[in-house]
């Protein structure tokens, strides 16, 4: 995310003092894309560091390698799509984290070790919203000064965003309302959107000084709006942002979820709903798509 030559690829091991962690299909991308233009805010050349859900969620390991794989070759095409070669230092500071052991809290460390003096290392990881009780708990005490972002969509409009996401991935079009029913059987689909069971493990151990929960609908209506809450809870001087009208994600036009299954994952998430009701007042909860 952030270009060549802002960071010394030698610097000292730090641990992230912003980190957005969700929820999936909620704009996170946007966020990073925003966030890292600050000039007092620092990413890593790819999205998602993916330490705390490797330690503490065992079904997410079997997909890492290759998240980072397609990290590196990203940043290859980049560059290739120029006609240039990866800098030296960059390909450098790939191999330093893609390589030996990971996912240690050294390696994490080093995830951040670029980041120039006086800017505040940031980690976006959506997954890090879905974390066991002992994760949060771990996560809080591992970064004890850090600020967290939670973002918050409409149950249906997120499951269904991440039904369409990975059915592109894995080029599959579903014929019919019966293949649609079938996969909407999918438990993630509800557990990356399961606020009820995420939202109180965060809010418990985090106070409002430390924990941004916003509504994904403010980043359509208000993004500029968005940014300066951002910037005043993280600590940022004000900053003018490229884009900010620019598509949160980019939909597969090509999936059309019919009415029936669209009904079914709402039947699904009703409890979600009770949830938001309870939790958040009726402005939130308009906004929130």
């Amino acid at each position: 995310m952030t270009d060549l030559p802002k960071w010394d690829p030698e610097g000292a091991p730090k641990k992230p003092q912003i980190v957005g962690i969700g929820a999936q299909k909620a704009g996170t991308t946007w966020l990073g894309q925003m966030i890292s233009q600050h000039p007092q805010v620092w990413l890593p050349p790819f999205k998602e560091a993916q330490f705390f859900n490797h330690r503490f969620v065992p079904e997410h390991r079997q997909w890492l390698p290759w998240h980072f794989k397609r990290a590196r070759q990203n940043q290859e095409k980049r560059y290739a799509a120029k006609g240039e070669a990866m800098p030296p230092a960059l390909d450098a500071y790939l191999d330093r984290i893609t390589r030996g052991e990971m996912f240690t809290n050294h390696w994490y460390k080093q995830v951040f070790a670029p980041a120039p003096e006086g800017t505040a290392p940031c980690d976006i990881t959506p997954e890090y919203s879905t974390l066991p009780d002992e994760g949060v708990e771990f996560v809080t005490e591992f970064l004890p000064q850090a600020r967290f972002i939670y973002i918050i969509r409409h149950p249906v409009d997120r499951a269904i965003s991440q039904l369409k996401m990975n059915l592109t991935r894995k080029k599959k079009t579903p014929k019919g309302v019966e293949a649609w029913l079938a996969e909407i059987d999918d438990p993630v689909l509800y557990d990356r959107g399961d606020y009820a069971t995420y939202v109180p493990r965060w809010t418990s151990r985090l106070p409002a000084d430390r924990l941004l929960i916003l509504p994904f609908g403010l980043i359509a209506r208000d993004p500029a709006g968005v940014m300066s809450r951002v910037e005043s809870f993280c600590g940022l001087a004000p900053h003018t942002y490229r884009g900010l009208n620019a598509k949160v994600f980019a939909a597969n036009a090509e999936l059309s979820v019919p009415s029936e299954a669209r009904a079914k994952i709402r039947e699904r998430l009703e409890p979600q709903f009770a949830f938001l009701a309870a939790t958040f007042d009726a402005e939130f909860n308009r906004l929130i798509r």
